[in-house]
């Protein structure tokens, strides 16, 4: 079943398990961050809202660096609006997070966007607790078997990207080694290890391994690992993450892939400075994890216009947007995974957020307070950490 039409079945069970259903106010917002093409729906997604009901508000040209233009979505029953009024609804859906030229336009209001709060500064979070924002992040609703359905797609194109930018700044005039990853008259070329075996892994593992290049893949379980090898990567040899393993495999690896996933949490530094400074001159790190911090002691956050920077001769590519580069894909998957949730939180806000286990682990502020209780601690803010049911019981006893 599409997931456009599954979006439509589960927001039918979330309203009937209420009578007092209560239609909201939508804002697609126009990303601003540097090169941030996508949209956070499409003109099929905001069809479906409109038709259950709800009034959609589309920020002027939000869906041009996509492919959408304004005309599909007024075709699609939406209205055109500036950016404060996109912003003045009852939920705000976006892509990316709130930058600091947007925070004059946070209030009251639901956020449903990918936050990754413990990834970035306080200031944020400071600012979402200081306007009462309900921040609701992609990066944490979890499906009925506990994945992470939000996340999933664009982890996957990340994956497939991190081994594209590889290659290509591993080209001699990028400053990379001149080594060309791929198969040469049927000699594999090329060395690429991958740090971790989730979905950004395992796509750059097998984009890696389908160009021709010899692929070495870490993670933390032998038995996955060798599930996963038999199965789906049978021409990547697998081996398990640990710091003597890793150190011996980036001293002559050509590309290293960061793609080290703790839900909710920082990224760990599973490569150190001292290791980078063992890799080869001109070879490329890849730090997919980024967004949560980075898994590399020397990553630091960059942009599509400005990409990569040189450390210990090793080039660093850590773009914390990266699907951001393929919008009309990207986009065309995010509406895919997002649109049944936007529809349940439409329906019944709050209310239906607290029904859904897999929802609510999401909120990661609300009514002033970090719901998340490991953003808190990466933040070091536990003073204002309160769990959303507890928030919802005080506010209920009231």
């Amino acid at each position: 079943m599409p997931m456009l039409h599954y979006g439509v079945r589960r927001f039918a069970l979330c309203k009937q398990q209420s009578n007092e259903t209560s239609l909201m106010k939508i804002g697609v917002i126009k990303e601003i961050k540097d090169n941030e093409n996508r949209v956070a729906a499409t003109p099929d997604g905001v069809k479906l809202l409109i038709a259950a009901g709800h009034e959609v508000l589309v920020e002027n040209n939000a869906g041009s660096g996509s492919g959408f233009c304004n005309q599909e979505y007024q075709q699609a029953g939406a209205q055109l609006v500036s950016t404060a009024q996109a912003w003045a609804v009852d939920l705000v859906v976006k892509v990316k997070e709130p930058q600091p030229s947007e925070y004059q336009y946070l209030q009251q209001q639901i956020v449903f966007t990918f936050f990754h709060l413990s990834g970035v500064t306080k200031t944020l979070t400071e600012e979402l607790l200081k306007k009462g924002t309900t921040a609701i992040a992609y990066e944490s609703v979890e499906d009925e078997q506990g994945r992470l359905p939000i996340l999933a797609p664009m982890s996957a194109i990340a994956g497939n990207m991190a081994v594209t930018m590889g290659v290509y700044y591993l080209a001699k005039h990028q400053q990379g080694r001149g080594v060309q990853l791929g198969l040469v008259l049927n000699k594999r070329h090329g060395k690429v290890v991958v740090i971790g075996d989730g979905i950004v892994g395992q796509h750059a593992a097998r984009t890696a391994s389908a160009m021709g290049a010899n692929v070495f893949l870490a993670g933390l379980k032998s038995e996955s690992l060798q599930r996963l090898h038999q199965e789906h990567l049978s021409d990547v040899s697998i081996f398990l993450s640990n710091q003597q393993n890793i150190s011996e495999h980036i001293v002559d690896a050509d590309l290293v892939v960061g793609a080290v996933l703790c839900r909710e949490a920082r990224a760990p530094k599973i490569i150190t400075e001292s290791m980078v400074k063992t890799m080869q001159k001109g070879s490329v790190i890849v730090d997919v994890s980024i967004d949560q911090g980075g898994c590399v002691e020397t990553s630091i956050p960059t942009t599509h216009s400005n990409p990569v920077y040189l450390k210990h001769n090793v080039v660093h590519y850590c773009v914390a947007n990266m699907p951001g580069a393929y919008p009309k894909t990207a986009t065309i998957a995010l509406t895919d995974a997002t649109i049944s949730y936007i529809l349940e939180i439409a329906a019944l806000g709050m209310v239906c957020v607290a029904k859904r286990r897999g929802l609510l682990r999401a909120v990661n502020i609300y009514q002033g307070y970090i719901s998340s209780e490991q953003v808190a601690l990466d933040l070091n803010m536990q003073h204002q950490y309160m769990p959303i049911t507890a928030v919802l019981s005080a506010k209920e006893t009231n």
